[in-house]
């Protein structure tokens, strides 16, 4: 995220909230968030040029996109209490509830002000993006409740859709909106690409996660991801254990007390992460044909590349594709 955004995300804030510790708070999370290497901005930026559009108001696109993903974030937070060193999560989390609150208004209200300032009052423009974040929010729940959502991996790839690839697609859709020249073939196209860039950057989440049993470890938690769930189905042959603690035959503490070093063998020795890899790899090649026959200035593009699938380019990546 560059100046430029974090003055646009800080002036939305100023115009809102009049609260000062709110205030305070509320730039605080952004300047954090600026600290790091979010790419959502710049994800909307890139795909609004890679159409040709010159919109004044991309600035602001490219805040709102980076104002949702930082509010969705912070509630992920929340949930999953594994990222205890974040500012929002070390302020009083009353306060910390109050400016999700705060940044969804703001959000919403923005959205419709742009809207209105791009001329875009007959277009289903603050639909559209509800139905992106509304999306992202019943994938997260699935997420966050596999045992009632996730039996398989049509499941999954289901529930990936709904939390990552909508967030992919959002930001893309507040790129190409804004773009003079968009037609429906061409925004279907980002959309499929978006897709297929929400299952690699989620199989990418999925296989991190397994390399150590720490605090908000997958399993864990009990959740369905790719990896986890070739490794369910490789009960009998495996690891059984996994599917007893899954099954509630075998509880938490006893499970990491006796079986965590046996977890982490099995996890190695599976295939499971070879699998969830060469996967994540058909995917990768599907986005990057997509992308390769879309067309576009090739500054635009380059930046579009850039903040997607040279994320994920690494070599053992392309080893398995």
């Amino acid at each position: 995220m560059n100046r430029e955004i974090q003055d646009e995300m800080e002036a939305m804030v100023d115009r809102a909230i009049h609260a000062e510790d709110l205030n305070g708070w509320m730039k605080s999370f952004i300047a954090a968030r600026a600290e790091g290497d979010s790419i959502w901005s710049e994800l909307t930026e890139s795909t609004h040029g890679m159409l040709g559009g010159r919109s004044p108001h991309i600035i602001k696109a490219a805040a709102l996109t980076e104002l949702v993903m930082l509010t969705l974030d912070i509630v992920d937070d929340l949930q999953d209490r594994d990222k205890g060193h974040r500012i929002w999560m070390t302020c009083p989390e009353a306060y910390t509830l109050n400016a999700v609150l705060a940044f969804l208004m703001m959000f919403m209200g923005e959205a419709g002000q742009l809207q209105w300032q791009t001329g875009r009052t007959m277009t289903p423009f603050l639909p559209e993006i509800s139905q992106w974040v509304l999306s992202a929010v019943n994938g997260q729940q699935k997420d966050l409740n596999p045992h009632a959502h996730i039996a398989d991996e049509a499941d999954y790839f289901k529930m990936v859709q709904l939390k990552s690839g909508s967030l992919i697609q959002l930001a893309c859709y507040l790129g190409y909106s804004l773009a003079e020249s968009s037609s429906a073939g061409l925004t279907g196209q980002i959309d499929e690409l978006a897709a297929c860039l929400g299952v690699v950057a989620q199989i990418e989440n999925d296989v991190r996660n397994l390399e150590q049993l720490g605090p908000g470890n997958d399993i864990l938690q009990k959740k369905r991801t790719l990896p986890i769930l070739y490794m369910l189905s490789q009960e009998q042959d495996g690891f059984p254990e996994l599917a007893q603690y899954y099954d509630g035959r075998l509880g938490a503490e006893d499970f990491i007390r006796q079986h965590k070093q046996a977890c982490l063998q099995a996890i190695a020795d599976s295939g499971c992460l070879e699998y969830a890899k060469i996967i994540q790899a058909l995917y990768y090649d599907k986005a990057e044909q997509l992308f390769e026959a879309m067309p576009g200035p090739p500054y635009w593009k380059e930046r579009f590349r850039r903040v997607t699938l040279d994320r994920y380019a690494t070599a053992s990546l392309r080893n398995n594709g």
